[in-house]
């Protein structure tokens, strides 16, 4: 395999997790009694550019599907963040009714129907129907297309350019990102900014968040291959922020390489702060697997303790991270008997791969487990701060990630 970026042949391992179904891919019951497709899920370092990435072998046609599982708006804590993100660009860019955002990957329209109360022209791109026709239905104009250098060129050429366009959490799940990046510059007016938010590597790295890989994520992003890929594609980094959201991200800030956006000392901290934390180290990564089969290993002891000890185990948060934790560790509803989810999209299916049920958050309440295992930790303050009660009628929080804690 080549770097999807430069093209140079990879051969620096970073991480083997075994095989899994892709992760947003939950299951319904007839499904249980037909056979479960699963890829290779292993992570490769490219090192001339530095791009982690995934192993070619599940198409993203194949990942997002029509009936995609995952609505942003289950989560009011990503809410809030998108809501703060709009009054901020539409204050920091003066946004008015004459300009025009985009964004790719809109979900649900969870982060647009704030511009469209603003009175701020906006539209979506989001291939999958589900969440799409969720947007739709908020009145926020959706294309359902995977977007690309086509389609950028194709909607310069119909209607305006983007003062702004926005990624969260798409950038690491694109195939292409180059040809995803040139659309990005076909499509950004003359002094436009794009800005994407993705999770950082360096936190990946330093809090041994291997569970926030999986088959949908293609790429595992740093500053140092972004501004590469955007250098490529004739646009550069002129900021970028440090966020706490996804266990720890980076909000690049990009125009066209000819815009007038003065470059700010942010993007040299943040570039140096990735040599110190060892991401252009091919050490760094040859490291790493020890580090997720230690997570692995002591998963496994405390559920086989409590099971012995005849407690009980549940789980909370149906996410993609939480179905690669499950499947790299080979845990199913023999040690988990199901996992409690908010999104109604999810409840009533089964976790793919491992096939855990998923039932209301009600179920916590009729359960009353000695455990709950969170598994997208990233929101654990929010989900027991919902389950309080549950904390006071005796039950534990277990976090598993970046090692076992009991709260």
């Amino acid at each position: 395999m080549k770097c999807r970026h430069c093209h140079t042949d990879l051969s620096l391992k970073f991480l083997d997790l075994g095989y899994a179904p892709p992760s947003n891919d939950y299951l319904s019951a007839a499904d249980l009694n037909k056979p479960e497709v699963s890829y290779p899920l292993r992570v490769l370092t490219c090192t001339k550019c530095w791009l982690v990435q995934t192993e070619d072998y599940a198409a993203h046609d194949a990942l997002f599907r029509e009936d995609y599982a995952y609505f942003s708006s289950t989560s009011k804590g990503w809410l809030a963040h998108a809501e703060r993100y709009c009054a901020q660009m539409t204050k920091r860019l003066g946004l008015t009714e004459t300009s025009f955002v985009v964004e790719l990957a809109s979900n649900d329209g969870y982060l647009l129907k704030n511009f469209v109360a603003s009175g701020i022209p906006c539209l979506g791109v989001e291939p999958t129907r589900s969440t799409a026709e969720a947007a739709e239905a908020l009145g926020i104009p959706v294309l359902q297309e995977f977007f690309g250098a086509d389609l950028g060129r194709q909607l310069a050429k119909t209607g305006p350019k983007a003062d702004l366009i926005l990624g969260n959490n798409v950038y690491a799940h694109v195939p292409d990102i180059n040809d995803f990046t040139r659309g990005v510059a076909e499509l950004l007016a003359e002094d436009g900014v794009v800005t994407f938010e993705f999770p950082h590597l360096g936190q990946l790295v330093q809090q041994n968040q291997f569970d926030t890989v999986y088959h949908e994520h293609f790429s595992y992003l740093a500053l140092h291959p972004v501004i590469s890929i955007f250098k490529a594609a004739g646009l550069r980094v002129f900021d970028v922020e440090e966020l706490s959201t996804h266990g720890g991200s980076l909000r690049v800030f990009g125009c066209l390489d000819g815009a007038s956006h003065v470059a700010t000392e942010n993007v040299t901290k943040i570039l140096a702060a990735e040599v110190d934390a060892g991401l252009l180290n091919e050490d760094t990564y040859r490291g790493f697997q020890d580090r997720a089969e230690n997570v692995k290993n002591g998963l496994l002891r405390f559920l086989l303790e409590a099971k012995a000890e005849g407690k009980t185990v549940v789980g909370y948060g149906a996410a993609a991270k939480g179905n690669t934790l499950l499947n790299f560790c080979g845990v199913g509803p023999d040690l988990i008997p199901f996992i409690s989810d908010a999104a109604p999209s999810k409840i009533g299916k089964f976790m793919p791969g491992s096939h855990i049920p998923i039932k209301a958050p009600a179920a916590l309440t009729a359960a009353q487990p000695d455990y709950i295992l969170i598994l997208p930790w990233n929101i654990a303050d929010e989900v027991m701060s919902q389950n309080k009660d549950l904390a006071k009628n005796g039950s534990t929080f277990v976090i598993a990630v970046p090692e076992l804690k009991l709260t």
